[in-house]
C-alpha cells in the first residue's frame, strides 16, 4: 500500500485534495498525518514515505515558502504530479452559538488571509488568531467553552462536531490551490530527456551581479518557442542579494528544445536541478 504524507491533523484542506486524489486515481493509499510540511518532505527524503501531497502556491495569497525551499535544498525530491485544488473555506462554530457573539477566530494564516474582506465586513472587532493549520483550529474551537469560530473546510467541521455558520467565505471565488505530489529521486538516478508530461519545473541560481544574466537565461527558453507559465525567486540563504530562480515549462515545444534550452541555462547558471515533469489535475 502506498504511504503518502500530507500537511495533517484530520480535515485540512491538504487532506481533503488528498482523498480526492486517491479516489481519482484509484489507487490504494494511507495517508499518514505530518505535523508541517518540512516534516512530510523529510519523511519522502528518508524512505519513510512513498510520496507527500503538499501545497506549493495559492492563486490569492502566492507560493508556499517552505515547499519551494525544501525542493531546492534537496537532491532526493522530484515532482510527479500536480493537482489543482479549488479551496472553500467555511465559517466553523459550536453548535447553538450565537454567530455574533463571536470574539476570536481562528485558523491558518493562509485562509485567513483568503477570508479578510468577510472578516472585515462580518466580525470587525473579532480578535483574528492565526494557528498552524486551518483543522487544528476546528480542534481548538470545539474543545474551547467560549464562543469561538474558525475557518476551515467543511470535513474539519463534520470531524470535530460544529456546525457551519456560513460557508464559501473565500473573497475569490476563484481561489485555487496547486498541490505537487512529490516522490524520491536517486542522486545517481539517469537525467531527464524525456518530457512525457505537461510541464517541468526546474531551479537554478544565477550571477545576479552580472548585468542582464536573468534575461539572457529567459532569452534561451524564448528562443526555442519553450513558453514558461511561472517564475518564482527565492533567496539563496548564502549571502544577501544572491537569489534562486524556479521556472516552469509547458512541454508543448517538444524534447529536443527543452532539452536545449535547459542545457544552455545549465551552461549560464551557477547550478541547475530538474526538479521533475508533471501532469497536471484540475477537478473543475
Amino acid at each position: 500500500m502506498k504511504k503518502v504524507g500530507i500537511l495533517g491533523p484530520k480535515g485540512t484542506h491538504s487532506e481533503e485534495a488528498a482523498l480526492w486524489l486517491k479516489t481519482f486515481l484509484r489507487e490504494d493509499w494511507r495517508l499518514q498525518i505530518c505535523a508541517d510540511i518540512f516534516d512530510v518532505l523529510t519523511a519522502v527524503k528518508e524512505h519513510k514515505l512513498d510520496a507527500a501531497l503538499v501545497p506549493a502556491e495559492n492563486s490569492l495569497e502566492g507560493s508556499i515558502n517552505i515547499t519551494l525551499d525544501t525542493l531546492a535544498r534537496s537532491d532526493t525530491l522530484q515532482v510527479v504530479r500536480e493537482l489543482v485544488w479549488p479551496v472553500k473555506n467555511f465559517l466553523l462554530t459550536r453548535p447553538f452559538v450565537d454567530v455574533q457573539s463571536v470574539k476570536k477566530i481562528f485558523s491558518h494564516a493562509q485562509p485567513l488571509a483568503q477570508c479578510r474582506n468577510f472578516l472585515h465586513k462580518n466580525f470587525p472587532d473579532a480578535e483574528i488568531v492565526a494557528t498552524t493549520s486551518s483543522a487544528r483550529a476546528a480542534e481548538f474551537v470545539a474543545a474551547s467553552a467560549e464562543n469561538f469560530a474558525a475557518i476551515g473546510t467543511q470535513r474539519a467541521g463534520k470531524l470535530n462536531g460544529l456546525t457551519v455558520a456560513a460557508e464559501n467565505i473565500q473573497d475569490n471565488p476563484n481561489n485555487f490551490t496547486r498541490f505537487f505530489e512529490i516522490r524520491y529521486r536517486p542522486r545517481d538516478a539517469a537525467p531527464i530527456e524525456t518530457f512525457d508530461g505537461d510541464k517541468v519545473l526546474i531551479i537554478c541560481q544565477i550571477d545576479g551581479s552580472r548585468a542582464g544574466s536573468l534575461c539572457e537565461v529567459l532569452n534561451e527558453f524564448a528562443k526555442r518557442n519553450v513558453n514558461m507559465t511561472r517564475i518564482e525567486s527565492r533567496p539563496a540563504r548564502t549571502i544577501l542579494g544572491a537569489y534562486i530562480f524556479f521556472f516552469e515549462l509547458e512541454t508543448d515545444a517538444g524534447d529536443e528544445a527543452l532539452r536545449d534550452s535547459i542545457r544552455a541555462v545549465y551552461d549560464k547558471s551557477i547550478w541547475l536541478k530538474n526538479l521533475g515533469v508533471f501532469r497536471i489535475i484540475n477537478p473543475l
